[in-house]
């Protein structure tokens, strides 16, 4: 289908003809086909007549006449029109009739003329039929690729199978869904639930909770998205989303905590999909259903990528990515289409609305991704701007790694009656990851790292190096490279977006042995074949940390975290050693026997002593403590 952003234009009885679409289903190919289409009866016929080498050009109505499989394109002579008519302008049929883009317009993913159009299948930019006949056909998909690929397996069943295409890929909109759960899971005794829950290492708190599901399958989601959810990997589902996926469907609101790299990210993302394939409002139809805010732009790329792979093939399901440090026009040419889905940093997306260019009064669902760091970063104030916009009725889901306080009290303004789900012990560090705390002075810090990456038994790159300022990673960057002679990049926040893009994509695709980065990979991406991460400056807090440390452990893979630590740290101390000592790693001596350690346990245990609280079983304790003290003095 194509969704051109078309220009209504007056019709004159002297205007030339303009050819008009008409439909004709491969089922009407084998029987009586419109004698006006130029249809035979082969499918390699039929496959050259949807690219005819024509140069007149194919009128599509992207309100009702969009083609979609198993329907074919032919011309037929539009009867004459008064003065009054309208139409629009015609769709492109071959790149050359297409003009080449100004700056910040969209561009075909095919030639890289101006790309005019959206391709529904693959929810790209394209600039003509030819195009888009080429971009398909290079994807396995369309019409050209349907037809030769059945015809060599179905043979006299060509026409029923493309018939019967698009309704199944409407699949599950022709019917609302609705979560019902499972009877394998409903048969649970009360016991084998909780017994399963421990075992998971899943908390919840909250009124009337639904149970966790144990297989994708439990929650009878459409056919088309079950295929894609197979299809990007996802066999079984992990921990968090056992659990938060059931309780959103049901439409509650959540507060979610689980470790980095535990699928918090399709735990919301199913829900948010299955919201936006219902049916919309006559009041709201030009405003997207879910809208998913998080505080980077990479995340917010990486958070995109993800979802266009779980709608492949659902009808209409178009996202748009609004962020910063990208041009503008391409966002905004986005939006002139229906749009369901909106991933977006809070900062741009207050700017495109300030301009008029979206609506959220038919938001339902809202997701705020990383919300301690949205605290952290400021982004507080343009995060409850943008709700103000939002209907109160709807569904609100925050997740993070971490909830600190702050995110406690954002949370209690943001949401109603929520379900807090915890996986593992709140705010701790991922049990995959295997963590080493080295006592390493100043001067000696990129010695000790280039030990490290000559360790054959630690050095498993690609590598992550954490520093704490823009200039340091650059610097670092050049003397790694220098005396190590390994392929290394710096990123940080004084990088284009595209320069930042061209370097994830080298660290996810192997490309680079080293990157050297500031906070801008701390937070939520999958950085999945990274085993890897040096904490060369440790971070200001241990929140930070544990963000940091998660991205050499991702989805249950195995890694390694080494951090430097000095005497510059001195007030992180006491929460390194609760962080790390439980989980069995060994902290330096300098750390255990600093003085700075034992003043901050002893001021830690006074403050407990404190905060205790009376009741009955300790009532006669602080009795007989206060008479101890009192017969001292």
């Amino acid at each position: 289908m194509f969704v051109p952003r078309s220009l209504k234009v007056k019709k004159t009885s002297d205007s030339p003809q303009v050819p008009k679409k008409c439909k004709v289903s491969l089922e009407d190919v084998e029987g009586t086909a419109d004698p006006r289409c130029p249809v035979t009866e082969t499918p390699n016929d039929i496959a050259e007549t949807c690219i005819q080498k024509d140069p007149v050009e194919t009128t599509v109505n992207t309100a009702t006449d969009s083609p979609t499989k198993g329907d074919i394109l032919c011309t037929e002579p539009e009867e004459p029109a008064g003065e009054d008519s309208e139409y629009e302008d015609p769709v492109k049929s071959f790149k050359k009739s297409q003009r080449w883009p100004e700056p910040g317009e969209p561009v075909c993913v095919m030639c890289g003329r101006y790309g005019e159009y959206i391709c529904d299948s693959t929810d790209n930019d394209v600039c003509s039929l030819e195009c888009k006949a080429s971009h398909l056909s290079s994807m396995g998909k369309g019409l050209v690729a349907d037809i030769l690929s059945r015809s060599q397996t179905t043979g006299d069943k060509l026409s029923q199978t493309a018939c019967s295409a698009p309704n199944n890929a409407v699949g599950g909109q022709e019917k609302e869904y609705s979560y019902k759960e499972d009877d394998f899971i409903s048969s649970l005794t009360e016991e084998q639930v909780q017994q399963v829950k421990r075992e998971l290492g899943i908390v919840t708190d909250g009124q009337d909770v639904v149970r966790p599901i144990i297989e994708f399958e439990h929650c009878r989601f459409p056919p088309v998205l079950s295929k894609n959810l197979s299809q990007a990997g996802y066999e079984a589902p992990t921990p968090i989303q056992m659990q938060m996926i059931p309780v959103a469907l049901i439409g509650r609101d959540v507060v979610a905590s689980a470790d980095t790299g535990s699928g918090k990210t399709v735990a919301f993302l199913l829900p948010v999909v299955i919201r936006a394939l219902e049916r919309r409002t006559r009041r709201t139809p030009s405003s997207p259903a879910g809208l998913i805010l998080t505080p980077t732009r990479e995340l917010a790329i990486q958070i995109e990528r993800q979802v266009k792979e779980l709608v492949m093939g659902l009808p209409n399901m178009r996202t748009a990515l609004l962020v910063g440090g990208m041009p503008l026009p391409p966002q905004l040419h986005r939006l002139k289409q229906s749009i369901k889905i909106i991933i977006a940093t809070p900062g741009r997306l207050l700017e495109i609305f300030k301009q008029k260019a979206v609506q959220l009064n038919g938001v339902k669902t809202v997701v705020v991704d990383e919300a301690d760091t949205m605290l952290k970063m400021g982004f507080q104030q343009q995060v409850l701007d943008i709700l103000e916009e939002v209907p109160k009725e709807r569904q609100t889901l925050l997740t993070s790694a971490t909830i600190p306080l702050a995110t406690e009290q954002l949370a209690a303004r943001l949401t109603q009656d929520p379900v807090r789900i915890t996986i593992g012990e709140k705010n701790q560090p991922c049990a995959d990851i295997r963590q080493i705390v080295l006592w390493v002075e100043e001067p000696s810090k990129k010695k000790k790292l280039f030990e490290i990456l000559s360790d054959r038994k630690l050095y498993q790159p690609p590598v992550v190096v954490f520093v704490d300022c823009k200039l340091g990673a650059d610097l670092l960057c050049e003397a790694v490279q220098k005396v190590m002679v390994l392929k290394t990049v710096a990123i940080h926040s004084d990088k284009t977006q595209h320069e930042r893009n061209r370097i994830l994509k080298g660290l996810l695709d192997g490309d680079f042995e080293v990157v050297i980065s500031t906070g801008v990979l701390g937070r939520g991406l999958d950085l999945v074949n990274v085993k890897l991460v040096v904490n060369f400056d440790m971070p200001s807090n241990m929140d930070e940390y544990v963000h940091q440390i998660g991205r050499a452990g991702r989805l249950g893979h195995r890694g390694t975290a080494i951090t430097f630590l000095n005497n510059n740290h001195k007030r992180l101390f006491l929460q390194v050693v609760n962080r790390v000592k439980p989980t069995g790693s060994q902290l330096p001596p300098q750390v255990l026997n600093s003085p700075y350690l034992v003043e901050q346990q002893r001021r830690e245990k006074r403050q407990r002593k404190e905060d205790t609280v009376v009741t009955k079983e300790n009532l006669l304790d602080i009795i007989r403590k206060h008479d101890r003290s009192t017969v001292r003095k």
